[in-house]
């Protein structure tokens, strides 16, 4: 029974943050960052590239910008017509800027970023510590399997199957969780 409680504690924490990593809609850059009409008219008719960049930093004065682009210029996307605040990003398949946006994970279809970078980051601990225990109660029946102590044929087989999984994913997961607590440490994301 204690199995159960603990198996089933675990499930429902990895269902609940990987629905909450899912579903939680990355932000977008606050109106602040958008540019007004006038400003974008005199931004797009404007041809020389040097003159484009002192229109941006006119418009960023105000804004709480400090990251530039190589040439030092104002990060701006053309596709949502935005000053890019820092650490935001254009995801090309959500097709918006994303702030902090880490990465677009194709296993949550989902941008990974600041409203449900946490969430992903605890599916990823969930999933280690279901991984463990999965393989830390199926270990004792293996054990029993190697030592010929198991008579059932069928169920050989799951264990093992089982077993091998697990550990397959724990390893997996484990890397992936170490390298994002890393660029947590380091105040970094992967972009």
């Amino acid at each position: 029974v204690a199995y159960l409680v603990v198996f089933h504690i675990l499930f429902v924490l990895i269902v609940w943050t990987y629905w909450k990593s899912v579903f939680t809609l990355p932000i977008q850059p606050g109106k602040k960052f958008h540019m007004s009409y006038a400003d974008q008219e005199r931004y797009e008719s404007e041809e020389r590239p040097e003159v484009q960049r002192q229109i941006l930093a006119e418009i960023a004065r105000k804004l709480p910008v400090y990251t530039r682009t190589g040439n030092g210029g104002i990060r701006f996307c053309d596709r949502c017509q935005l000053i890019k605040p820092d650490r935001c990003h254009h995801c090309s398949v959500c097709a918006m800027c994303v702030l902090k946006m880490d990465h677009h994970c194709p296993w949550v279809n989902n941008c990974i970023g600041f409203s449900n970078y946490k969430f992903f980051l605890l599916f990823l601990a969930y999933s280690l510590l279901y991984c463990l225990y999965i393989a830390a109660t199926v270990f004792k029946y293996f054990i029993k399997y190697w030592t010929g102590e198991l008579t059932n044929g069928r169920s050989k087989f799951h264990i093992l199957f089982l077993l091998f999984v697990a550990i397959m994913f724990f390893v997996s997961l484990m890397f992936l969780f170490g390298y994002h607590c890393w660029l947590v440490s380091r105040n970094r994301s992967t972009l």
